[in-house]
């Protein structure tokens, strides 16, 4: 496999020469953080931290605010905002260039994968040589396409029997009972709870569990480079009071659920109280898994999951053992 980021890295390149004119670094205890999405239980912590007074006693003025059309990462890296939520394999493409954006990636809101491949239970599909002559439907990501070949070919399969589809499905179990399409990638924490509520029988291939590689880190917090040269300290009061937030979901799910409803700004959960329950009471389990502490970057899975993409050629530099450090956590 030759592919690569291509598109997206020009992307990258053409936005990053205009941000060096945006606004610089914000006053040390004046943070915004920069969400990847509409409000979810990926960013539970942040919203109890908020809610709970944590960022306020840690002397810090904290706001969640929804991405731009041009992303976070580029947000953040622009200094508008000094925090942002990304994931190891998208923010790749923003390494991946002679001048890398000035982010770097300082925890893991979830220790663990968490995605995967979801289809209709009566279709079988309980391995991925299954996914022959079925239909997936696919954002035509390079590093995407790549995974499923990889865990396709592990398991004895065909790739190019893989028909494939434009992804343009808004709710995954509905497209599934709806037979317009066989199978789709999720988060399943929230699609695939989901699933569980509107009754929808579903088969999942969990990509973390059917090969190590791909147990990357997915969501993460990245931080402004400047922001972290200049206020280390700040950083660190801030991670440790959004690990706070974290930890209070943790022993916390359903009050953590009605802060993150309640913080929820965009209004987009205000009708889906049982998904944000169930999906908080299943995640909540995830943030920490079998970590040290909540945040902490394992080198190993980290850099095995970026030396993969080298090797595919999906990355023209080899990213293995840059764009992340566990210095500003919490001890």
């Amino acid at each position: 496999m030759k592919m690569k980021y291509s598109a997206l890295t020009a992307g990258l390149l053409t936005a990053a020469v205009s941000i060096m004119m945006q606004a610089p670094v914000c006053a040390a205890d004046s943070i915004t953080v920069c969400l990847d999405w509409t409000p979810n239980t990926n960013h539970t912590g942040l919203y109890a931290a908020q809610a709970l007074g944590y960022y306020e006693e840690a002397g810090l003025d904290v706001s969640i605010v929804q991405p731009p059309e041009n992303g976070a990462a580029l947000m953040c890296a622009s200094g508008q905002a000094q925090f942002a939520v990304d994931a190891q394999d998208t923010i790749g493409a923003a390494f991946d260039m002679d001048e890398p954006l000035a982010v770097t990636t300082v925890a893991a809101l979830i220790q663990h994968n968490t995605s995967g491949i979801m289809s209709r239970k009566e279709d079988g599909i309980s391995s991925p040589k299954d996914l022959e002559g079925k239909v997936y439907s696919t954002w035509e990501s390079p590093i995407e396409l790549a995974m499923i070949e990889f865990i396709m070919k592990e398991d004895g399969g065909d790739f190019s029997k893989l028909k494939q589809i434009p992804n343009d499905i808004t709710d995954e179990p509905a497209a599934l009972a709806a037979h317009q399409t066989d199978s789709v990638w999720v988060f399943y924490g929230w699609s695939g709870i989901n699933a569980q509520i509107e009754n929808v029988d579903v088969n999942y291939l969990d990509f973390g569990q059917l090969a190590p590689v791909l147990d990357y880190y997915t969501p993460v917090l990245i931080a402004n480079n400047d922001f972290l040269e200049e206020h280390p300290d700040t950083a660190k009061a801030f991670l440790a009071a959004t690990a706070k937030g974290y930890e209070y979901a943790i022993e916390n799910p359903k009050e953590a659920a009605d802060l993150l409803i309640s913080g929820d700004s965009t209004g987009s959960l205000a009708d889906a109280q049982e998904l944000v329950y169930a999906s908080q009471e299943w995640l909540s389990g995830k943030y920490i898994d079998d970590a040290s502490s909540w945040g902490r970057i394992d080198p190993e899975r980290w850099n095995g999951f970026y030396t993969w993409l080298y090797e595919n050629g999906l990355t023209t530099h080899d990213l293995t053992g840059i764009g992340f450090s566990n210095d500003y956590l919490p001890e």
